[in-house]
């Protein structure tokens, strides 16, 4: 009898997030393919990406990089990406001397250019290191993208676009993000090998 307690909650859960992402797709999908727009334009006349995010929106941060510099579906070109999350020492001296807070900001001076885009990942939209970053890739004149939930908190009104997942609870922001993540990284290997 727990058993079966126990594989209804399961299911109930994969519903939960079969919902979010319903949810994401209704509300997000023109959001979700102007974003590959940009990160397309960037690549294609020699811009790079770069990602930022705390915690689970760092691995976010590795795993989009990892996607376009290595592939996503299709053998083509390494796209210029970049994780903010990756340099232990960089990240340690700058939360060191200057403040965790300047921990992605110090990188977006040192390797943004006007032409690249950041996509900048935060769940509650309210990291401060993160939306540091947004910041100063603005005043560089780099476009911004955010990822975010619910109503995106700062970060919303901080970048030039910024996709939501429904709700408020972190993992089903995740697993939304990770989704929205994947339709770009797949809409932008699919138009550079087209063109």
């Amino acid at each position: 009898m727990k058993q079966n307690k126990e594989i209804q909650a399961v299911k109930a859960e994969l519903y939960k997030s079969s919902f979010a992402l319903q949810q994401t797709a209704v509300l997000q999908a023109a959001n979700i393919h102007q974003a590959a727009v940009m990160v397309y334009k960037a690549l294609k006349t020699g811009g790079k990406l770069l990602i930022c995010g705390n915690g689970g929106s760092a691995a976010d941060s590795q795993h989009v990089a990892t996607e376009l510099v290595v592939r996503f579906q299709k053998e083509r070109k390494a796209l210029a990406a970049l994780s903010l999350t990756t340099d232990t020492s960089l990240l340690t001296a700058a939360a060191n001397d200057h403040g965790f807070g300047t921990i992605f900001s110090r990188q977006v001076e040192a390797l943004g250019k006007k032409g690249d885009v950041l996509l900048a990942i935060s769940t509650s939209g309210n990291s401060a290191n993160v939306l540091k970053a947004v910041q100063a890739a603005r005043k560089l004149g780099l476009a911004t993208i955010g990822l975010s939930g619910g109503t995106g908190g700062k970060l919303n009104k901080a970048c030039h676009l910024c996709l939501l997942a429904p709700g408020d609870i972190t993992c089903r922001i995740q697993e939304c993000h990770l989704a929205m993540e994947h339709v770009i990284c797949d809409l932008v290997e699919g138009w550079i090998g087209k063109k």
